[in-house]
């Protein structure tokens, strides 16, 4: 049996401020979702340091869903584990569902949702808990053109109000959008 590594991220570094809304891009098995992975602690990382500071949200690039539970208990289940109050979590998921156009899902179960709408759900459970920085892999992947437009809307609302935002995409077509854009690219991130 032999055991083959691959070498893929290699001093990475990128720094996402209060306030700020970064891209990160790369190609296809550039290391964008293992460096995710490593950020949010999913995967150890075998060097170097990550520093966080305040709640993190994370929508990953496959959403992490039960499929035999509604919209409505995944939001209660996530609600628990930020430790939201009631009162917050119903007034979080209420003013999300309504911007993400899908409060008629609420009793739906995921197994009954479409692509785009699991996508809503995905990035309204990274949303839940206002984090302090918001790491998103592909979040719009699936989306309707109208439903993109207030993905980039509700990103510079937040923004705005002070979250750090990190968009990591293969493909970004709203640089205007953005603070600022990093390229992994052999395993290190440069500004673009």
């Amino acid at each position: 049996w032999h055991r083959r590594t691959t070498e893929v991220l290699r001093g990475a570094s990128l720094d996402v401020a209060p306030g700020e809304l970064i891209g990160l891009v790369g190609e296809n098995g550039s290391g964008k979702s293992t460096l995710m992975q490593i950020i949010v602690g999913l995967l150890g990382r075998d060097g170097g340091e990550v520093q966080l500071h305040g709640r993190l949200g994370y929508c990953p690039q496959q959403p992490l869903l039960w499929e035999k539970l509604t919209v409505r208990e995944h939001v209660q289940l996530f609600a628990t584990a930020y430790r939201l109050s009631e009162e917050q979590s119903v007034r979080s998921r209420d003013q999300l569902l309504v911007q993400l156009g899908f409060a008629r899902y609420i009793d739906h179960r995921v197994d009954q949702l479409s692509g785009g709408t699991r996508q809503k759900l995905n990035l309204l459970l990274a949303m839940l808990h206002e984090p302090r920085l918001l790491l998103l892999d592909e979040p719009y992947a699936g989306f309707d053109w109208e439903t993109y437009l207030t993905f980039w809307a509700m990103a510079e609302d937040r923004r705005q109000a002070g979250m750090g935002i990190l968009v990591v995409s293969h493909l970004l077509a709203e640089r205007e959008r953005l603070s600022r854009i990093y390229e992994l690219r052999d395993g290190v991130c440069e500004v673009a």
